[in-house]
Order: structure tokens, then sequence, then C-alpha cells
């Protein structure tokens, strides 16, 4: 599988005060910074990196790529999309809740720089 995910960002500053939120909220710790332009989070064996292109272009987001975030409960889905919506972020698809189709509890967000993110909470059977 992966080893890690790196999204770009244009203002690091900002994108590590809207990531720290998210995952603090989880339980998560905050980012640590490595550089004045890249931070990265350690979640649950996973790893996300921000950073500024090292190629100096902008950064852009991935038009239909989203990031999937493994949630404990649909609580822990809520309080992630709140603490994003609150440091930044803007909601997106459908409000938080369960999509019954697919068995899942959702939220989607995007982050500052427009990364599409997805809390994910598979219901019991």
């Amino acid at each position: 599988m992966y080893s890690h995910l790196t999204v770009g960002s244009n203002d690091v500053d900002t994108s590590q005060k809207f990531y720290d939120a998210i995952f603090t909220a989880i339980g998560a710790a905050a980012g640590n910074r490595l550089s004045p332009d890249r931070v990265f989070y350690m979640h649950n064996g996973g790893m996300l990196l921000v950073t500024k292109p090292i190629n100096g272009e902008p950064a852009t987001y991935a038009n239909g790529g989203t990031i999937g975030i493994a949630m404990t409960g649909p609580e822990q889905v809520d309080a992630w999309h709140a603490a994003g919506v609150a440091n930044g972020g803007t909601t997106c698809e459908d409000p938080p809740g369960p999509r019954e189709a697919m068995k899942m509890y959702l939220a989607y967000l995007r982050d500052p720089d427009g990364n599409k993110l997805c809390a994910v909470y598979r219901l019991p059977a």
C-alpha cells in the first residue's frame, strides 16, 4: 500500500492551522514543522506531508482526487468536520452524515488550498 500522502500548499502557515485543527480534533498530534515550507502529520500508522511544491510552481489540488481519513465513530467525523470549517476549510459534497447505500458515515472538506478530504467511519452491519 502507500507509505504517505503529500498535498501542496501555497501558504504552509495557513495549512498547518487547518490540519492541526482537524487532526487534534480526532486525538492526533499537531504537525511537526520540518522547515518553513513543510509540515508532516502522523495518525493511525499513516503520514501526511503538506509542502510548498519543490519545483517552485503554485500548488493546485487534484480534480477528482480525495484523501480519506479513517475515524472511530460518527462523533469523531463530526468533530473533525467542525474543526476544519472553523479553521479555514470549506464543506463540500453532502452535509456530514450516513450514506446508507455505502454503509458509511462521511464528511467532506476542502482544505485552504482546495485539496479534498473525507472523514470515513464504516457503519456496523
